[in-house]
């Protein structure tokens, strides 16, 4: 690698400091791909800002109205986490999915909302959702977050700090994961809010990354059923096609893991 400058920020606005002092600064969270980028040097940051130990940035909170998920918070404690088990199981379950123990053990969710990798599991219970990102700067609705493959509207040296997400009537998530490396081939998070919405967001199979699907939103609205879900088409056009899958296999899947994920949400 590169000749770098480490800092471990104490606080989100001493890294937003270091963060604008620094030529080409980059900030770390899990580093699940920050470091690999940098040992294959595609990356050299003059400075790499820690926001690991910022203990404002760390934990899991619920009320009646919202699941709030801080942005350092590992995927690991996400999923054992009795506030998230009560208040959206199906997020609980999605974090014990992600990757494998070390993965779960240091990847976090703002790191992976920053990355917006468009096989990543978080960026699918967010829009599915309707969840609000929150930054030192401001607040950002799911629907305006993810901008494409590997784009968000978050501005230079902006941090998430926290992740809030209603708290819905029913919301499941189904994925069928890369046998090596667990991102998802597909993977599909419904959810159907207090006031009867339903909104589906598929991750993996999209050459734009994270995506609502239509029909099966509408399918689901006039009857939440995986049944209801048979007769389905989903269009191929702009899905993934790869040594993985097709794009009418990524296609089926989308609406095979929604099957899957209805079922789960009861």
């Amino acid at each position: 690698m590169y000749e770098t400058i480490y800092h471990r920020a104490s606080s989100v606005d001493e890294a937003a400091a270091l963060f604008a002092k620094g030529e080409e600064p980059k900030y770390l969270a899990g580093g699940h791909t920050l470091i690999p980028v940098m040992k294959q040097r595609l990356a050299s940051p003059s400075d790499v800002i820690d926001l690991g130990k910022i203990k404002e940035l760390i934990g899991v909170d619920a009320t009646a109205d919202a699941l709030t998920i801080k942005a350092a918070t590992p995927h690991c404690d996400v999923a054992q986490s009795s506030a998230a088990q009560k208040a959206i199981p199906a997020v609980a379950y999605l974090a014990s999915l992600i990757g494998d123990p070390a993965v779960r053990h240091r990847g976090t969710i703002g790191g992976s909302l920053a990355n917006n990798d468009p096989a990543a599991d978080y960026p699918a219970a967010v829009l599915a959702l309707g969840a609000t990102i929150k930054t030192n700067k401001r607040t950002i609705a799911a629907d305006d977050f993810f901008q494409g493959l590997f784009s968000t509207a978050l501005e230079d040296g902006e941090i998430i700090t926290a992740v809030s997400f209603p708290i819905p009537a029913k919301a499941g998530y189904a994925k069928f994961p890369h046998p090596a490396s667990r991102f998802a081939l597909t993977g599909v998070f419904v959810a159907k809010t207090k006031d009867g919405d339903v909104r589906v967001a598929a991750t993996g199979a999209s050459q734009s990354g994270v995506m609502r699907v239509g029909p099966i939103e509408a399918a689901l609205k006039a009857n939440w059923s995986a049944a209801a879900l048979d007769g389905v088409q989903i269009p191929s056009a702009g899905l993934l096609s790869d040594i993985h899958g097709s794009a009418d296999y990524r296609a089926n899947l989308i609406k095979v893991m929604a099957q899957r994920a209805v079922t789960a949400a009861g």
